[in-house]
């Protein structure tokens, strides 16, 4: 379904020039040099492309013929377009003068057997037959050929300047004839287009994927006898047309480009999507999982409530829209699937509101409403800054995966989640709140998503739930209380008692708990003000109200509740409506 899926997206973006997607055969590549020809094969100019302000510049993009596949000393030559070694027999420092004879030997082999009827190829072909490759290697290091090695491709002055002979209609049509009656590759039944067609041998390589191979890795590759099936090698194994693999990888690359708009990372999972036609949730996608450009902060809260919007309105109306999402890994010199979701535009955007429902709770004044999948992962862990964090093998995918099937979240997700709020709590100054809320978003979700699946009107509320019947919560809002009194008692101080206590209270309160109780008697005494020693008295004996005893031990579930509890008390310390409160007891 993989492959199929991301056939047809090519096959949409052949529809649509503004996608631009290169033809059967063909790539788009940086060629930093061309070698402009007069139509009797004259050299008229070498034109640099070359941006001379960007001392990264590659060279502007053209459309070339898909490059031969490599490996080792193999010498194979690109059609009509290479690196100097290969189109003017160019050696650089230290390449073997031999291999480089060879080289160049193979590209003008094939310039020759190419039809001449087209003027183009016939300038290359004339162009080679007055070539002096003595002369060029004289002159190759004032135009920077002997140290670059650059690719170098042909051009036809009276043609468009964005036009190599290597693209014009006639190199193409042979390209396809070529490709759809390959005599290297065996006839078979194609399961990816449903036909019968020269089935690939060797699939072409995907680059992109972040942490692979800079050459490029394989989605599909066999190349050991173990996993081969019934005496078929390489791609025989799996009956896939040279049509069809050019397409679904065409179709990946594209996606997965520099600058791409359909492209996020997900931990270490390369993240790409697509819909079968174009549709406002494929272009908002990226504004749902990550940061919004900077020049444009508000962008992803607006999509957000927009999508908030349509969903509860039920004006999301492209039904028979199909929705992708792919997650890409390396793994050596393959590619494994993190993760692979199907299904429509409104199931797909249903599901994406729900996850910003559960993930919605009372936030501090400073913090943006927009709150991105890095950075609720990133708050589970000691690295916060790095938006491409692992925080185990595939957790991150497993997250995007649930989000996207609207499943509950991992487990391992909601552990991680509490131990971090552990760890932070038992440190002092401002740098132990600065995820608070991000945890806090993340560990309701988790728990409302677990509860929705087990037990009936238990989601967990945006703010504050006085009445809440979990003890758990009831225990995490006193431990709030309990700190907030401390602090009215005693002002600021090196370590309060959720520096010593959070992680035991969290756990174990039983065994904690009395000592507080304890503490807060002194600390109300110490209280100078009337009115917010009967605050602090009224809301103590509020919350304690609620439960009857201390558990001996909270389970992982229950320690979230606490989690909660103590975040939705300490939020309302924090309201004008709460300080009002305070000052007029």
């Amino acid at each position: 379904m993989i492959l199929h899926a991301l056939s047809r997206y090519y096959e949409r973006a052949q529809n649509d020039p503004a996608l631009n997607l290169a033809p059967l055969g063909f790539e788009w590549k940086a060629i930093p040099f061309v070698l402009v020809l007069a139509a009797d094969g004259t050299l008229r100019r070498i034109e640099d492309t070359r941006d001379p302000s960007d001392k990264k510049s590659r060279g502007r993009m053209f459309l070339v013929t898909k490059p031969e596949l490599r490996s080792g000393e193999l010498v194979s030559a690109n059609l009509l377009w290479d690196t100097t070694e290969y189109v003017l027999g160019i050696a650089r420092k230290g390449s073997k003068p031999q291999r480089v004879l060879n080289q160049n030997g193979d590209f003008k082999r094939r310039v020759l057997e190419l039809p001449s009827a087209d003027t183009g190829i016939a300038a290359v072909q004339s162009f080679y037959a007055q070539f002096d490759p003595a002369a060029w290697v004289e002159n190759a290091a004032s135009v920077g050929f002997a140290e670059l090695n650059p690719n170098v491709a042909f051009q036809l002055e009276t043609d468009d300047a964005q036009l190599l002979i290597c693209a014009r209609p006639a190199v193409t049509a042979w390209r396809f004839n070529q490709m759809s009656t390959s005599e290297n590759n065996k006839a078979g039944f194609c399961l990816v287009r449903n036909e019968i067609a020269a089935l690939a041998r060797l699939h072409p390589v995907i680059k992109g994927v972040w942490g692979g191979q800079s050459a490029g890795t394989r989605v599909v590759s066999f190349n050991l006898a173990a996993v081969n099936s019934f005496g078929k090698e390489q791609g025989a194994n799996a009956n896939i047309s040279e049509v069809a693999a050019f397409n679904y990888t065409t179709a990946l690359n594209h996606l997965l480009r520099q600058g791409s708009s359909n492209r996020l990372q997900v931990g270490d999972a390369s993240t790409v999507f697509w819909a079968s036609e174009s549709s406002t949730l494929e272009n908002n996608f990226p504004l749902f999982f990550s940061d919004p450009q900077k020049d444009k902060p508000d962008d992803g809260i607006a999509a957000v409530r927009e999508l908030l919007k349509a969903v509860d309105s039920g004006s999301v109306v492209e039904a028979k829209t199909g929705f992708y999402v792919l997650g890409l890994a390396p793994n050596d010199a393959r590619i494994s699937v993190r993760f692979w979701v199907q299904a429509t535009v409104p199931e797909i955007a249903a599901r994406i509101a729900q996850h910003f429902k559960d993930i919605d709770i009372v936030r501090p004044s400073f913090k943006s409403e927009a709150l991105p999948l890095w950075k609720l992962l990133a708050s589970t862990t000691a690295k916060r800054k790095d938006k491409k964090i692992i925080l185990a093998p595939a957790l991150a995918g497993e997250t995007m995966r649930r989000i996207l099937l609207g499943l509950p979240y991992p487990q391992s997700l909601l552990s991680s989640s509490i131990q971090q709020t552990r760890v932070d709590a038992s440190k002092s100054g401002t740098d132990s709140d600065k995820n608070s809320f991000e945890r806090a978003a993340l560990i309701k979700a988790c728990l409302t998503r677990a509860f929705r699946n087990t037990q009936s009107n238990q989601e967990i509320s945006v703010s504050l739930e006085p009445e809440r019947p979990e003890a758990a919560y009831q225990i995490g809002r006193l431990f709030a209380a309990l700190e907030r009194v401390q602090g009215i008692a005693q002002g600021n101080l090196n370590a309060s008692i959720r520096e010593r206590y959070y992680g035991a209270a969290s756990s174990t309160p039983a065994l904690v708990f009395p000592t507080l109780m304890k503490l807060q008697v002194h600390h109300l005494k110490k209280i100078n003000s009337p009115g917010m020693k009967v605050w602090a008295e009224r809301l103590l004996t509020e919350i304690v109200g609620r439960f009857s005893d201390f558990p001996r031990q909270l389970t992982l579930q229950n320690q979230g509740l606490f989690a909660i509890g103590y975040y939705h008390q300490t939020q309302t310390f924090f309201t004008k409506s709460t300080e009002s409160t305070e000052q007029s007891l």
